[in-house]
């Protein structure tokens, strides 16, 4: 692998919106504004080594939560919680021996398990499956070997999860839990991956709830012609337990693509659909927001979440240095009793089964941004595939 020079990248970009939601939690219309994503990104390469942040201010613009029907974690739901400030900060080198390309990489950032982050995906609203399908802001150590169209990842990190955006890890965990990705990319437009994880006792900085096995699959596409930019299928599935007995298990499949279609400017048109399902845990007085941290009796049942979402965002327009593209998504959730159905009347807690979203906003950015967040090393996408659809 050819050494590279000194160069230095760097960007910020945030989303402000207007977000509808009929029917939410406690049986209500809510409509809010905030700004999502904020974000700031950097990235230094010095020859065979590279340095990559990303500073998060949503611990800012969305104390609250962002209003999303079937999202958790963290102690928020049906609002995405909003992630650590410092969201990611790695540093690392490469090198190759004979036919291999080899990378280390640690810091605080992305565990090389499941899809990429739903910040570099088409949509706004992240999909309910976040937490079954990404593992992130973790001390982490991830090497991988990359060997013709293979590459093979492993790391070893905390198993904690933030429980604020200005929370630090807790250090002692370091190293109680580790992952793994095999990547294959079997055309220069489309890659399929599996990965496998344990995380120990996520819900509590303390250690002592339960721990999860998860697994994870899917295949991608992206291509830089025709009218499909980019697709996505996946499967995720975590199960919950103590001392290797199953409490709960979550799964999910979702399939999303975004085409581009030249004819009308080049606007951009994505779908999703998702099903998942989720914990239904103990509500606060707040009921957005959960018992946290869980314990074995807060998990009060398992509900399903069917989910249709559909983007359309225009091509960048350019105000001098800044690019904005304006954007409105809508979409449909229908929840329903999972297995076990728990103590949780859904009807009550939402008045309707379905719960509609409407969100109007415009993407704000400037500079360079990373392409595909959360992949390090031999790992980073070259050529076409990093190709996305909203990329800078």
């Amino acid at each position: 692998m050819p050494a590279r020079q000194a160069a230095a990248t760097g960007g910020v970009s945030a989303i402000p919106i207007l977000t509808w939601a009929d029917r939410s939690a406690g049986n209500r219309a809510l409509t809010e504004a905030y700004v999502t994503q904020p974000v700031a990104m950097g990235q230094v390469n010095y020859r065979a080594l590279s340095a990559v942040g990303t500073l998060d201010l949503e611990g800012l613009t969305l104390r609250r939560g962002e209003l999303t029907s079937g999202a958790w974690g963290e102690g928020f739901v049906d609002r995405r919680h909003p992630h650590s400030y410092i969201h990611e900060a790695m540093i690392g080198g490469e090198t190759s021996v004979a036919l291999a390309a080899m990378s280390l990489y640690a810091g605080r950032g992305f565990v090389p398990f499941g899809s990429d982050d739903p910040m570099s995906r088409p949509f706004i609203k992240y999909p309910g499956n976040h937490h079954l399908s990404q593992i992130l802001e973790r001390m982490v150590v991830v090497g991988g070997v990359n060997v013709g169209p293979l590459i093979a990842e492993g790391s070893t990190f905390n198993g904690d999860e933030p429980t604020g955006p200005s929370s630090a890890p807790q250090w002692n965990r370091f190293g109680d839990s580790w992952s793994t990705r095999l990547t294959w990319r079997a055309l220069s437009t489309l890659e399929l991956s599996y990965s496998h994880a344990f995380v120990k006792s996520p819900e509590s900085q303390e250690g002592g709830t339960f721990d999860q096995w998860k697994n994870h699959a899917y295949a991608r596409l992206a291509s830089s012609s025709g009218t499909i930019d980019y697709a996505l299928v996946e499967w995720a599935r975590t199960d919950e337990g103590q001392h290797g007995a199953r409490a709960f298990r979550y799964d999910s499949f979702l399939g999303e693509a975004d085409a581009l279609f030249r004819g009308l400017h080049g606007v951009h048109v994505a779908l999703r659909l998702e099903y998942t399902s989720r914990p239904e845990e103990e509500r606060l007085a707040d009921l957005f927001r959960t018992v946290h941290p869980v314990t074995d009796v807060s998990i009060l049942g398992i509900s399903e979440w069917t989910m249709v979402t559909a983007n359309v965002t225009s091509p960048w327009l350019s105000v001098r240095a800044l690019r904005v593209a304006p954007v409105i998504e809508g979409g449909i959730a229908y929840v329903a009793h999972g297995a076990p159905a728990g103590l949780v009347d859904l009807t009550s807690l939402y008045g309707n089964r379905r719960l509609w979203t409407l969100t109007v906003g415009a993407r704000l950015g400037l500079g360079h941004l990373h392409e595909r967040m959360g992949r390090y090393g031999v790992a980073r996408p070259r050529g076409v595939m990093q190709m996305h659809p909203m990329k800078m």
